[in-house]
C-alpha cells in the first residue's frame, strides 16, 4: 500500500533536536478500509482502492451499499484508488497510520482553496505599474498589453489573465513525516499543505 486517506486538522509546530521550531500541519489519517482490489488479469493494472470516513446509508445509492457490503464495511465519504505495488491487501483490511515512519518523504494531495475570479496580480502575481506617475490612475493592478496588433490579430492561449483561482487539485511533495501517533491515528507532516481545515487530503510515499 502506497498512501492513506485523511483529514486536515490545522497547523501546529514541532521543535527539533536542535531548537529550531518547524511549522507543520496535523492530518487525521485513518483507519481506512480495503473496498476493493484490482488486478492486471481482471482489470488490466494493479491498484488498491481504500475508503474513509463514514456516511449514512439513506445518503447512499444501492449500487454503492452493495459494493460496501461486499467488503464487508460501513459507507464511506471518500473513496481513493491507489497503486498497488506488491502489497498483499484483502477486501475488508485496514490501512492505518502506521503504515508511515518517522523522518520518511511523503506526497500530500488536496484540494486548495476556491479564491473565485481574482485579477493577474493576485492570480499570477503581476506587479501592476507600481505608482500613480503620468497621470495612470486607474492601471495599478491591470494586466497590461495582451498582444500584437494587426499581427497575429489574436490573443494566444494559454495568455496569462483574470480567472477562475484556487479549487484545483494541489500536490506538494517531499513533506517530513515529524510525527506519528497511531494511537489517535494523527500524523504530523512539514510545511502547509493545500485545503481549508476539515478537508480530505491524500498521504502518498
Amino acid at each position: 500500500m502506497s498512501g492513506i486517506i485523511g483529514k486536515k486538522v490545522g497547523m501546529t509546530g514541532v521543535f527539533t533536536e536542535e531548537g529550531k521550531n518547524v511549522p507543520c500541519t496535523l492530518v487525521e489519517a485513518g483507519p481506512c478500509v480495503v473496498t476493493q482490489v484490482k488486478t492486471v488479469d481482471t482489470d488490466g493494472y494493479s491498484a488498491v482502492q481504500i475508503g474513509y470516513d463514514d456516511k449514512s446509508e439513506k445518503n447512499t445509492s444501492s449500487a454503492m451499499l452493495g459494493h460496501f457490503k461486499k467488503a464487508k464495511t460501513t459507507p464511506k465519504r471518500k473513496l481513493v484508488e491507489l497503486r498497488n505495488e506488491g502489497s498483499d491487501h484483502k477486501i475488508g483490511d485496514e490501512v492505518k497510520v502506521d503504515l508511515f515512519e518517522e523522518g520518511e518523504f511523503v506526497d500530500v494531495i488536496g484540494i486548495s482553496k476556491g479564491k473565485g475570479f481574482q485579477g493577474v496580480v493576485k492570480r499570477h502575481g503581476f506587479a501592476g505599474v507600481g505608482d500613480q506617475t503620468h497621470g495612470q490612475h486607474n492601471r495599478l493592478r491591470a494586466p497590461g498589453s495582451i498582444g500584437a496588433a494587426s499581427d497575429p490579430s489574436r490573443v494566444f492561449k494559454g495568455m496569462k489573465m483574470a480567472g477562475q483561482t484556487g479549487g484545483a487539485r494541489v500536490t506538494v511533495s517531499n513533506l517530513r513525516v515529524m510525527k506519528v501517533m497511531p494511537e489517535k491515528n494523527l500524523i504530523v507532516v512539514s510545511g502547509s499543505v493545500p485545503g481549508p481545515n476539515g478537508s480530505y487530503v491524500i498521504i502518498e510515499k
